[in-house]
């Protein structure tokens, strides 16, 4: 063994080497073989099972038995097999897979020197364990007959076995302590995921329809997040008799670091909403708050404007965000947007607004992509030229049915209920005023 805990394999090419069929190439270690190896300096006293005892008789008990050598990649023993050997790791590196997947993250690295199979073969029952070779390895193959009759009477031998037993338990128990401590955390952590959830969804106003007080508009939104927690957002709320604030945004990435970053926007845009009337500056307030502090460098699309529910008049300035489609007098198309850069990211930015005015009747449907870029089996998105032909079909539908038709076409589209990205629409029309009764 070298310096650095290296089996010396170089020692060993001259023993003759016999293929077998399963890529494994085996030697016997013969008398004369092992003088050589003995004269060449190359102990065995470092492996844990022979650590203290006498060589001469270890070499004496170790005649005829086989040096294996195991290609990269090869297979020593999968689950299931039954097992007649006990293997000593001399050099290379061999993982032992835990689970089915067979992945990196499964395996345990076998430490040089130490025993693989000795419980298959001692209790007789199937191997429990994959394991392979990483690198090439060299180990040394034990027979029942070998191990029972000529190691096991040799004094210390069978100390060291059950020393490693013993170091093996503990280990074993470490990693099942371990594993029992991460399933509480990942249960805790669903816990708080599913109050995250909650508390996420409670920020939104998802009431049907949104503004019971008020027949000259009609609101409808929905957000479905692709995990626990999601960054999409939408808002809608009067800050003034006749006027309406309402937007749609998404933030980059999914988790909880989006759903804290949605909930600072959601926060913001309340209070600035408040102050501010005019849509481009809000969204110039918005972005320079955003930029405090975001480390993450996280950012949100936007779309966010104010419509005069008396006049319709609306106001509308855009932060990168997918324009909204308008439903007006039997045709549907693609709001006309201001070019917008999205918000969070660069200070100091200058947003641009625009006008638009709403005929009693028209509807307004905003989305943010999880909607148009859900993709089906044939990796064809639903795209906005789809959710435009479906508007075009559901024209006067009210806006609580509409929302979830789109919903559900975006299922029979995809075939799948299950979310690659977050899913979230708001829609407004502008309705009839009631007529005051006259007096007769």
């Amino acid at each position: 063994m070298d310096e650095g805990g290296n089996f010396q394999v170089q020692n060993i090419h001259t023993l003759s080497y016999k293929r077998s069929p399963d890529r494994r190439v085996s030697n016997t270690l013969t008398t004369e073989n092992r003088r050589r190896i003995t004269r060449r300096g190359i102990g065995i006293g470092w492996i844990p099972l022979f650590k203290g005892v006498e060589e001469n008789l270890l070499l004496n008990a170790l005649d005829n038995s086989e040096m294996l050598l195991l290609p990269a990649g090869a297979s020593l023993m999968k689950p299931g097999d039954i097992n007649f050997y006990v293997y000593i790791l001399l050099s290379g590196k061999v993982h032992a897979y835990l689970d089915a997947t067979f992945t990196i993250k499964s395996a345990i690295e076998v430490p040089l020197g130490q025993c693989i199979g000795e419980l298959s073969m001692i209790d007789g029952k199937p191997v429990s364990a994959k394991i392979a070779a990483e690198t090439d390895a060299y180990l040394l193959k034990l027979s029942r007959e070998v191990f029972w009759d000529r190691l096991m009477i040799i004094p210390g031998v069978a100390s060291n076995l059950l020393g490693g037993f013993t170091e093996r338990m503990r280990s074993t128990n470490d990693i099942a302590l371990r594993g029992q401590r991460e399933q509480l955390e990942l249960l805790h952590l669903r816990k708080e995921l599913d109050v995250a959830r909650q508390l996420q969804i409670s920020m939104l106003p998802l009431q049907r329809p949104l503004f019971l007080d008020r027949p000259e508009i009609d609101a409808c939104g929905s957000m479905e997040p692709a995990s626990n927690v999601g960054g999409d957002l939408f808002d809608a709320f009067f800050v003034g008799d006749k006027t309406l604030f309402f937007c749609i945004g998404d933030v980059s990435g999914h988790g909880i670091a989006a759903a804290l970053f949605m909930a600072r926007t959601i926060g913001l845009l309340r209070i600035l909403a408040m102050n501010y009337k005019k849509p481009a500056k809000l969204l110039e307030m918005l972005n320079e708050r955003l930029c405090v502090g975001n480390d993450t460098n996280l950012f949100v699309t936007l779309f966010c404007g104010f419509l005069n529910v008396k006049t319709g008049v609306m106001q509308y300035s855009n932060a990168g965000h997918c324009a909204p489609i308008l439903i007006s007098g039997g045709k549907v198309a693609p709001l006309a947007i201001p070019k917008g850069v999205i918000a969070g990211v660069f200070p100091s930015l200058k947003y641009k607004a625009m006008k638009h005015t709403f005929d009693l009747g028209d509807t307004i449907f905003c989305y943010t992509d999880g909607v148009t870029e859900a993709q089906n089996q044939q990796g064809e998105e639903f795209s906005e030229e789809r959710c435009m032909e479906f508007l075009n079909r559901t024209d006067n539908t009210p806006l609580s049915e509409l929302v979830d038709a789109i919903r559900q076409e975006v299922i029979t589209f995809t075939q799948s209920k299950i979310l690659d990205d977050d899913c979230t629409m708001i829609a407004l029309r502008r309705t009839a005023l009631p007529q005051k009764k006259v007096r007769l």
